[in-house]
């Protein structure tokens, strides 16, 4: 028996129509590597400089305190002046800075918790003001990165429709904020709503999401499990759900993804909280990414 066929029983064993399941999870693949690929994408990232107090010069100078990428920026392209929790772009006369489109001004810079974030523009390249806590850095972008050319896609296991789950969902008396970890060191607070449990072969096992943005509220898990390490990255993987609808939720670890720490150094990921360390191996969704090329 061909894998296909195989795989074909198995949708229909679940009772999940095979042309719909594979559809769902091909889409949504596809979907995930435009977003990956994008020139506003995890793929781009070539810097992330935290500022001190007062001037920061930001240029290609190697001694900057936010240095861009040589031959691609002027030795000074001008100042970040960080001052009472604000960040001042001071540009270089000349320096080619824009900001949607128009020659760059002084001004104050709208962080990534802004309504408003500002991105300032010079060439193939991109930088905007990231807030971690009370930490204020430059995220820098090249749209030309090395990563980002040679990109080749992810590895992942075959949909298998065993790890398209249905989970009930527990409401706790009230929501709570859970401290989560991540890779600076640090937590950052987060709202839980509640926990799921679900069966999966003949164990159940419980994952607690948080809410990433209350305004657009889903299910976030952040989850690592026996393949961590190993086949999948070692930092654990995402996933996101619909929240539930008559206390059910449906998981579908097929579109379990890489956090964006898996591409590059200079991303801020929040890291699994021991709770949802899963004891077993979810072999489903995306591997390792071993860089571009690959």
């Amino acid at each position: 028996m061909t894998k296909t066929a195989l795989l074909l029983l198995l949708v229909a064993a679940a009772a999940v129509d095979p042309t719909t399941f594979l559809a769902t999870e091909s889409a949504w693949r596809e979907k995930r590597h435009a977003r990956l690929a994008s020139e506003t994408g995890w793929l781009t990232l070539v810097g992330l400089h935290w500022l001190s107090p007062g001037e920061n010069v930001l240029g290609a100078d190697p001694d900057a305190a936010v240095p861009l990428p040589e031959g691609k920026a002027p030795k000074r392209a001008g100042v970040l002046l960080l001052k009472d929790g604000a960040v001042r772009l001071i540009p270089e006369p000349g320096a080619g800075l824009t900001i949607g489109g128009k020659p760059a001004a002084e001004q104050v810079l709208g962080d990534d918790t802004a309504e408003k974030t500002d991105v300032v523009q010079l060439g193939d390249l991109a930088f905007f003001v990231i807030k971690r806590g009370e930490r204020l850095g430059v995220r820098v972008r090249d749209k030309n990165s090395p990563v980002r050319t040679g990109f080749k896609g992810i590895d992942a296991y075959a949909p298998d429709p065993k790890y398209r789950v249905a989970a009930t969902f527990h409401v706790y008396d009230k929501p709570k904020t859970v401290d989560i970890p991540n890779v600076l060191g640090t937590t950052e607070p987060m709202t839980v709503q509640g926990n799921v449990t679900f069966t999966l072969d003949g164990r159940e096992l419980t994952l607690e999401p948080v809410i990433d943005d209350p305004a657009d509220p889903q299910l976030w898990f952040i989850f690592k499990d026996a393949t961590s390490g190993k086949e999948t990255y070692g930092g654990g993987r995402f996933l996101y759900a619909e929240m539930p609808k008559d206390g059910k939720v449906t998981i579908d670890f097929n579109q379990a993804y890489n956090p964006p720490c898996a591409f590059t150094p200079y991303a801020t990921c929040p890291l699994p909280p021991k709770k949802n360390w899963l004891p077993v191996r979810i072999e489903a969704g995306e591997k390792t990414f071993h860089g571009a090329g690959h």
